[in-house]
């Protein structure tokens, strides 16, 4: 399995717009081979912070993600609000769950 979380920071006040522009692109993700979950989560004290908790079968249906027209959509859409970035890719050989 493969994890993915992405922190974003989005400009003041753009939490509606950034909403809008995302929720196709979540819910055709969802749709997608090897995705398990794809979630994005509003910081509660920060609603300028952002976090996409992702996780995939494999490496491949991750790459293959990166290619799809609602990800390529949501870019354009949302990528006026983003202010930083940051994306980790987590390829665990165990994960311990508790």
């Amino acid at each position: 399995m493969i994890y993915l979380i992405a922190t974003l920071r989005i400009t003041p006040g753009s939490l509606p717009a950034v909403i809008a522009a995302v929720k196709p692109c979540l819910d055709a993700t969802r749709q997608e081979a090897g995705c398990i979950s794809y979630d994005l989560h509003v910081d509660v004290t920060d609603p300028e912070a952002l976090v996409f908790v992702e996780r995939w079968e494999t490496r491949e249906a991750l790459a293959a993600h990166f290619t799809t027209p609602h990800l390529q959509a949501w870019r354009a859409a949302g990528g006026p609000h983003i202010l930083a970035r940051r994306i980790e890719i987590i390829d665990p050989e165990t994960v311990e769950t508790l």
